[in-house]
């Protein structure tokens, strides 16, 4: 029985750069999920008759929302959900799975590296047919959609079992329960040269891959250990847990703090990796290395040749604006096409879809290719595991090899975190009021020769999108970016990122903290943050 709820708007249903996030007591509220599930369906013309994909990172109300999903769509007359076995997949193989089944569209329950649990958060993101994040003018339409909102549809019956692969019926739709892990574990396999990594452990090469209690692990047994031939104790904290273990899923130095210490030993693993809540993000660790984001992109560009699915070169790549330029350098010796976009990845979906970009990547730990429209954790580390294979040496070579042949970009993440939120966006103001008389200040060592606030036109569709983040440039060849984060949800994130070039051929191994030194006090220098918020440092340093 079809049940037509009354209901109204709800303030704040306005997705971010990657869906909704809220307090997850929040989306328990009576109507809340399905307010928003109902906004979705009206924004994008209805369900009736199409194909969905439906899955999440199995934190705390996953497996209830995906219950609640399941009856709203059968009532609003699609013919077919495909949900991951036990409500779970992870973002990227969502995105694989709406690709390969040419489904109409998908729902991701995450709120990705953000804490889950009763206090902790929760989120709903739409994915279109391309299996990519909603582009803006879907989500401006969901949003306009929730505005107006006065009824839901839901079917009234009992929640399916979800435990066992196969089709089953709900009501008049198809609901066919796939396992999360396989199909995606196949494309992986095309990918990259698996015997090639099956010898390098089987020559001794050694692994600690952190699952941070989130959806990766068994994405991770299956494909590192079982397909790949690690060992069984590589996989570290490998059950999903609704909570991850009581920690957050953010795989940087500071919440990954276990596996870094590990790392950092004389006698640690060859190699180091962590995936985040949803499996979109990865950090990238050699014995005694960290490898920032924004380098590990960089060095997969000078280096995805070496992977079967990218033998034939990459058609050209795209960064975020505040990730580091290390990419750009790669992308001009190897005479490759280079984007810098808006924060988030709906912004590559464009040059992924026109084949203008092969490889993208952020500064948040999130890097991927044109075999989905996701960022991808695993598939980074796979990258790095088919790259160290080939090569034959360790990751600190690598580095040490790749700063050599094209510099190094010093680069880091100061995030200011739970900020008030009015201060913060005052913050933002006052800068943007400032920036025409900023080119020639001079703020300590360093002088600024330009200020923008970044603008992005689309060079596919035309769209621009406007007021994406302060980007000062300094005569000295360093960069500060400041920008609010869109991806929080208590108080807001204030995100700055230094970076400074080394051409070399000395100090290339120099502390990142101590080579951005003068970025740092320029940065104090121009915005107070100490005073201003009364914060001694960073929450988090990356």
């Amino acid at each position: 029985m079809i049940r037509t709820i009354s209901s109204a708007p709800i303030a704040g249903q306005k997705p971010g750069t990657s869906g909704l996030r809220k307090k997850t007591s929040a989306f328990m509220e009576p109507g809340y999920l399905e307010n928003f599930i109902q906004s979705i369906w009206n924004g994008i013309g209805g369900v009736q008759g199409k194909c969905l994909v439906v899955g999440g990172d199995g934190r705390y109300f996953n497996t209830k929302a995906v219950q609640i999903i399941l009856k709203m769509a059968a009532a609003s007359g699609a013919s077919k959900v495909i949900v991951g076995q036990g409500g779970l997949l992870s973002t990227p193989a969502a995105s694989h799975l709406i690709r390969l089944k040419k489904a109409d569209g998908g729902i991701i329950l995450s709120a990705s590296h953000n804490p889950g649990g009763l206090d902790g958060d929760f989120g709903v993101k739409f994915n279109t047919s391309n299996g990519g994040p909603a582009p803006e003018a879907v989500t401006e339409a969901i949003y306009q959609a929730s505005l107006g909102l006065s009824e839901y549809l839901i079917l009234e019956a009992a929640d399916l079992d979800l435990s066992n692969v196969g089709l089953t019926r709900l009501a008049d739709m198809t609901v066919e329960v796939v396992d999360p892990v396989n199909d995606y574990a196949d494309l992986m396999e095309k990918l990259f040269d698996f015997e090639a990594i099956r010898t390098l452990f089987s020559n001794g090469f050694t692994l600690a891959f952190d699952a941070m209690h989130a959806v990766t692990g068994p994405y991770a047994h299956e494909i590192l250990v079982r397909r790949l031939g690690a060992d069984e104790t590589s996989v570290l904290n490998a059950t999903p847990l609704p909570d991850f273990g009581g920690g957050h899923p953010d795989p940087n130095p500071v919440w990954a703090h276990e596996l870094m210490t590990k790392m950092m030993q004389p006698d640690a693993p060859d190699f180091g990796a962590a995936s985040d809540g949803d499996g979109d993000r990865n950090m990238i660790l050699g014995r005694q290395v960290y490898v920032t984001p924004s380098d590990s992109l960089a060095v997969i560009a000078a280096n995805a040749h070496l992977a079967p699915g990218y033998v034939k070169g990459l058609a050209g790549v795209a960064r975020s604006m505040p990730t580091s330029s290390a990419l750009d350098r790669v992308a001009e010796a190897r005479g490759l096409e280079c984007h810098a976009t808006p924060t988030g990845w709906k912004f590559f979906g464009n040059l992924l879809d026109a084949g203008r970009a092969t490889l993208c990547g952020e500064e948040s730990a999130g890097t991927g290719s044109d075999h989905i429209r996701e960022k991808d954790g695993l598939w980074a580390v796979l990258m790095w595991l088919n790259i160290l294979a080939k090569r034959q040496i360790s990751v600190a070579e690598v580095m040490r090899n790749h700063w050599q042949e094209f510099g190094r970009n010093y680069y880091s993440r100061h995030d200011y975190e739970e900020l008030d939120a009015t201060a913060a966006q005052e913050l933002i103001d006052e800068l943007r009021q400032r920036l025409d008389q900023m080119a020639g200040q001079e703020l300590g060592a360093l002088t600024i020769s330009a200020a923008e606030d970044f603008s992005y036109k689309d060079p596919i569709d035309g769209s621009i999108t406007t007021g994406q983040g302060i980007q000062i440039h300094f005569i000295e060849g360093a960069r500060l970016v400041l920008r609010l984060s869109g991806t929080g949800t208590s108080g807001a994130t204030l995100r700055v990122y230094m970076e400074r070039f080394n051409s070399g051929p000395s100090g290339l191994e120099s502390d990142p903290q101590e080579a951005l030194a003068e970025v740092i006090t320029a940065c104090e220098k121009l915005t107070s943050l100490r005073q201003r918020f009364g914060r001694e440092r960073p929450d988090v340093i990356t």
